[in-house]
């Protein structure tokens, strides 16, 4: 008896359904796989704040080594690292860093963690921060009673605040204006709006130094300061993709030891991207140089900055520094750079 031409079809839809379902399956693992694809990682997408004078992401970027760790990345430019790690709340960005001072002020607002250090707490990398003055202020006593110029939301008023103890002056016998960016502290420094202003980054510090009426009072390694550097993100970023964050701590690292070695193909990427002069590139990075991990050294900046944040009500609720480090990304991509222990 020949049998329905339905029933034949039904047989070949369902056994075409289990491919279909079955090949979906295996799509579905090996995307969620990092090593299905011949053991590379699955891309990342990560928007990460910068500035014009860090050229670490933009060596990992163009050489490829944010993509040969499954990073995806788009660089976003601000003003000042503080500026980046604002962008932070409004989504603008998923991954910023910047000095002990923002990178606090975020972590203390809720959803956001340390993921790494960024070293730079050495006298070496203090020296670059430098003090220009109008040419009248020939000693830290004639700074009283001057106006002085401080990027807002950055430590700056923190240097100031310890530069100015050590030299028996009050800040309530200054006055302390906040700008948004160095270029707009040059120029208020320049047209005489401000006596006073801290600057790092050889292309400006040459442009100052040529600058008339303007003079280098100290610079930052003659003061008890020293400036942690810290990668922040949001907890929810780093909880989905804790093996994303550690290839792009890896990325970062290698982009770093790679600025290091090759100066010169930095300079070019510097000026081609930035007009940044190739001489100011040059000096800035053996200064500069980035080293990815977390070290007691790291701990104690960031607790000492925290004190003094809450100490004058900056940070209005204190916090429990060790709830807001999230290094466990860190340490399973590169464990021998977390020599930190609680």
């Amino acid at each position: 008896m020949k049998k329905p031409w339905y029933g034949s079809a039904f047989l070949f839809l369902s056994i075409s359904l289990v491919l279909v379902l079955s090949g979906c399956s295996s799509k579905g693992d090996a995307a969620a796989s990092s090593g299905a694809d011949g053991g590379k990682p699955k891309t990342l997408k990560i928007k990460i704040a910068d500035i014009n004078t860090n050229p670490t992401f933009r060596v990992a970027l163009d050489k490829g080594i944010f993509a040969k760790h499954g990073i995806a990345a788009e660089i976003i430019n601000f003003g000042t690292p503080a500026e980046g790690v604002n962008a932070l709340f409004i989504k603008q960005v998923d991954i910023a860093f910047g000095a002990d001072f923002p990178v606090l002020n975020a972590v203390a607002k809720g959803d956001y963690s340390i993921i790494a250090s960024a070293g730079q707490a050495t006298d070496q990398a203090a020296a670059v921060w430098k003090l220009y003055v109008k040419d009248e202020i020939k000693s830290a006593a004639d700074l009283k009673g001057r106006n002085l110029s401080f990027m807002r939301g950055t430590f700056l008023p923190y240097l100031w605040d310890e530069y100015l103890k050590e030299q028996g002056i009050a800040l309530g016998d200054v006055t302390l204006t906040g700008q948004g960016a160095f270029d707009e502290a040059f120029i208020a420094l320049k047209q005489g709006d401000v006596d006073a202003a801290w600057f790092s980054g050889s292309a400006l510090t040459d442009k100052l130094a040529a600058l008339e009426g303007v003079h280098e009072l100290t610079d930052m390694s003659k003061t008890p300061v020293r400036l942690g550097m810290g990668i922040v993100a949001g907890n929810a970023f780093v909880q989905a993709n804790p093996d994303g964050i550690g290839q792009f701590l890896t990325a970062v690292e290698e982009a770093s030891a790679y600025a290091q070695e090759h100066p010169g193909e930095v300079a070019d990427l510097m000026f081609k991207e930035l007009k940044q002069p190739k001489e100011a590139t040059l000096k800035d990075l053996p200064v500069n140089p980035w080293k990815v991990g977390f070290t007691q050294a790291a701990y104690d900046s960031l607790a000492g900055q925290k004190k003094y944040m809450v100490d004058t009500g900056i940070i209005e609720q204190d916090f429990d520094l060790d709830s807001k480090l999230n290094l466990e990304p860190l340490r399973k991509a590169l464990p021998d750079k977390l020599t930190y222990k609680k």
